[in-house]
């Protein structure tokens, strides 16, 4: 994940060993990431951090970007698939904004609401919170942002790839791919832009996008590259304008948990 450095201010030439130094002489350690191997954050501010893994028997370090998400957004848990590089991280899949129970004629329905419901697929840093058997349906409430692989397209909505998505709720399009080119966790997006909130890496002088998209249900923080999208010739964000491309999605656990009973053999949610 080096290159996604980049969405938070990190040139693309950033001396990336120096950066490391840093985070392991400056950071704090990071919560549910487990007792083996190094794991470390270094906060830069406004949430944004930069955050360094290194496993037990590993020759190499992992540094990536992480937003501290404030929103939370409803997701029914699907399916997880562990990551064996990483023990302590899980790609979980789901469904956003799922419909609400309730109550008709003495027995349990589903509350069809708006249509806001769309598939996710995010990765997690603090799977250890989850119980070992999460059953399908269950609903979490996640707090998760992303990062963008490659942007398409910023612009005014009259370029949107199609033209159908502006009658979609919200006028978005959600989607998650994983293929050679795109990892799983991947959400290909078409997102209309509410707010651009700027702010400065403090380590490099450079500035940082943050974009809040207009997505079903909750808002979605984005990321992007400035060196990325000045290569592409794509111009910066503006609110109004709509955003479409490929973004790696990442983030935590911040509710929904079962109340834990006492340890015994049970099955894994990873299968």
């Amino acid at each position: 994940m080096d290159f996604l450095l980049e969405c938070i201010g990190f040139p693309p030439n950033h001396d990336l060993g120096s950066l490391a130094a840093l985070v392991r002489e400056r950071g704090e350690s990071v919560a549910w990431r487990g007792p083996s191997g190094t794991h470390l954050r270094l906060p830069l501010g406004g949430g944004v951090e930069v955050r360094l893994d290194r496993e037990d028997g590993q020759a190499h370090e992992t540094l990536w970007p992480c937003f501290d998400v404030q929103n939370r957004l409803r997701v029914a848990f699907q399916r997880a698939q562990p990551l064996p590089d990483s023990p302590y991280d899980m790609l979980l899949h789901g469904i956003a904004n799922p419909p609400l129970p309730t109550v008709g004629d003495g027995k349990p329905e589903w509350d069809d609401g708006p249509g806001l419901d769309y598939a996710l697929a995010t990765y997690i840093w603090d799977a250890r919170r989850l119980p070992r058997r999460l059953p399908v349906g269950h609903v979490l409430a996640l707090s998760v942002c992303g990062f963008a692989l490659d942007v398409s397209y910023i612009g005014p909505n009259t370029g949107v790839r199609d033209p159908f998505i502006l009658e979609e709720p919200r006028g978005a399009a959600l989607l998650p791919v994983a293929s050679d080119v795109n990892p799983g966790g991947c959400m290909e997006l078409s997102l209309r832009v509410r707010h651009v909130r700027h702010s400065v890496n403090p380590l490099t002088g450079e500035p940082v996008e943050r974009i809040e998209a207009d997505a079903p249900g909750r808002p979605l923080d984005l990321f992007v590259s400035r060196w990325q999208r000045e290569a592409d010739g794509q111009p910066a964000p503006r609110p109004g304008w709509r955003i479409e491309g490929a973004f790696l999605f990442t983030g935590r656990v911040s509710g929904g948990l079962p109340a834990r009973r006492p340890r015994r053999a049970h099955a894994s949610p990873f299968g």
